[in-house]
């Protein structure tokens, strides 16, 4: 056996790439990953402050490469990493955090609609279900400095 022989090994990817013929598991949307929602609130905070990498990076002590790693869903950030990249950009890291929480509840939302729709039966009925409430929509947590999320069936 060569040392060439020896040093090949099967990458196994963490998510295994979609294919053309079936993008995601019955049509329906990806579960949205932690890292992707936080690097797009990050992202979505320093653009609308007109902010650059550059400047985030040295007002955070985070190296920019990393920095835009996480920002792209890439790195998954230590909490002291994401309290620094919040503080830099005026928030803190519960800002982040529920941002970030109010994304997922919203693409769960999304997901949820989609596989209703698929698993709906011929003629526009819809399948069996729990109820939908009748009551007014109460908070589920507490309250953060964005509001409280509502989760609503």
């Amino acid at each position: 056996m060569t040392i060439r022989t020896t040093n090949q090994a099967d990458v196994i990817p963490l998510r295994p790439l979609p294919t053309a013929a079936d993008p995601t598991p019955r049509g329906l949307p990806r579960e949205p990953l932690w890292r992707d929602l936080v690097g797009e609130v990050l992202r979505r905070e320093r653009r609308a402050q007109g902010r650059t990498l550059k400047d985030v990076s040295e007002a955070s002590r985070i190296s920019m490469a990393y920095l835009s790693e996480v920002e792209r869903g890439r790195k998954e950030a230590s909490s002291e990493v994401l309290a620094a990249a919040a503080q830099a950009l005026g928030l803190s890291l519960a800002d982040i955090l529920a941002l970030a929480g109010e994304r997922l509840v919203s693409l769960t939302a999304a997901r949820t609609r989609s596989r209703s729709r698929s698993l709906g039966t011929a003629g526009g009925h819809r399948a069996a279900g729990p109820a939908a409430p009748t009551g007014p929509v109460r908070p589920t947590g507490p309250a953060g400095p964005m509001g409280g999320v509502l989760l609503a069936a």
